[in-house]
């Protein structure tokens, strides 16, 4: 999933010939970015538009990768905070001498969340029924080494079992169709997921979902309990299972926090480096 993404345009313009763009992002792996880039000519300027395509907040930075006989207001890079689905203004470019040629290349990169959310000490649902073994847990040395997963657990479930919503909140995020998993890091970035945002900013991920068993939209309201998908074997994975972690956004970056959950007390112990069943993204 892309939670920090990098693409780039470019727009070549004259003064006499100037060149609009809309550009819908996309990671490295092919996967939309959650940010749209939408240049518009407003006379002899050109207006930088951001749109965020998911159902949260979304922090966006845009800068130049090259720039010739062109400026910017503000001068970039510039970040700004979207609201869910919210397009914005965030910069305006003109050319300096409109008797050279003027060409630029944008980059823009995202992260869910909005960097001021802090997320608050409440106890989590099992995001299942019954019971499952821990698989992997915190700093976990399969995959759980970095900040976006630092935090999280591995629950051992079989494929198809229905995945639960650990707290109330809003399907923030989507992404489904993904049919491979193994042990490739290629697939680090394919693995079907749900994100639920909850009401003081931080969100949770629900991660290596079954390929046609998402059961909610983004923009949905859910409540504890509410069934959010099937489980599955997504993505970078050495077996099937639940990944689940609570995140926030630190400045265009996304980050795991701890979390209560009953019964969870080993999630605080790592997982040996490829445990059975162990994986995580």
């Amino acid at each position: 999933m892309p939670l920090v993404a990098l693409a780039a345009f470019a727009v070549s313009a004259h003064a006499a010939s100037p060149t609009a763009t809309r550009t819908v992002l996309r990671t490295a792996d092919g996967t939309p970015e959650p940010a749209q880039l939408r240049t518009v000519q407003n006379g002899r300027q050109f207006d930088v538009l951001v749109r965020n395509r998911t159902a949260g907040p979304l922090e966006v930075e845009v800068a130049f990768v090259e720039a010739e006989n062109m400026r910017s207001l503000p001068d970039l890079p510039t970040r700004a905070v979207l609201g869910a689905h919210e397009e914005r203004l965030v910069a305006r470019l003109a050319v300096r001498d409109a008797r050279l040629p003027a060409r630029h290349r944008m980059a823009a990169r995202s992260a869910p969340g909005d960097p001021a959310a802090t997320a608050a000490d409440v106890d989590y649902l099992q995001p299942f029924a019954g019971s499952a073994a821990v698989a992997q847990g915190w700093f976990g040395g399969f995959s759980h080494a970095t900040g976006e997963s630092r935090y999280a657990v591995d629950f051992a479930l079989p494929p198809g079992t229905p995945v639960l919503a650990a707290r109330a909140g809003t399907v923030m995020q989507v992404e489904s169709g993904f049919v491979e998993g193994g042990t490739d890091p290629a697939l680090a970035r394919r693995a079907n997921v749900v994100r639920v945002l909850h009401e003081d900013g931080s969100m949770a991920l629900y991660a290596h979902l079954a390929a046609d068993g998402i059961a909610v939209g983004a923009g949905q309201h859910v409540e504890a309990g509410d069934v959010l998908a099937l489980s599955g074997d997504t993505g970078f994975s050495s077996g099937p299972h639940l990944h689940f972690a609570v995140q926030v956004n630190r400045g265009m970056r996304v980050e795991s926090v701890p979390f209560r959950m009953e019964g969870l007390d080993a999630a605080t112990t790592p997982v040996a480096t490829g445990a059975p069943g162990a994986g995580g993204r």
